[in-house]
């Protein structure tokens, strides 16, 4: 397992800016795909973006194109997730995860709280 630690959620209104965080302690970061999911309240956890290991290939969700951008530093073992034009309906934990043993997301942070007020 690999800690993966959070940070920079918070309240922000409508049409505003937040940048995410996410430090990875240990392992070898680089060689991991990283995620970023968020679940609402009464949800499914989804899928926001990810980033693939060199960063040289990045997938949206449709309802994130175009105002999100996750990227990631490798040096300092953290991935991104810059958050524009919020909407009221991005509200969510926002969690970030990684892909250390295989296909599947089986590393997650304890997840950062982002309210957008209407």
């Amino acid at each position: 397992q690999v800690p993966l630690v959070e940070s920079g959620g918070g309240l922000v209104p409508a049409g505003g800016s937040l940048r995410l965080s996410c430090a990875a302690s240990g392992g070898t970061f680089s060689s991991y795909r990283m995620g970023w999911f968020r679940q609402a309240p009464g949800k499914e956890r989804e899928l926001v973006a990810s980033i693939s290991e060199s960063g040289g290939n990045r997938v949206y969700a449709a309802f994130v194109k175009g105002r999100f951008t996750i990227s990631r530093d490798n040096a300092k073992n953290t991935v991104y997730l810059q958050m524009n034009s919020l909407k009221p309906e991005d509200t969510a934990v926002y969690y970030c995860a990684a892909r250390v043993g295989g296909v599947q997301y089986d590393t997650w942070g304890q997840g950062t709280q982002v309210t957008v007020s209407s």
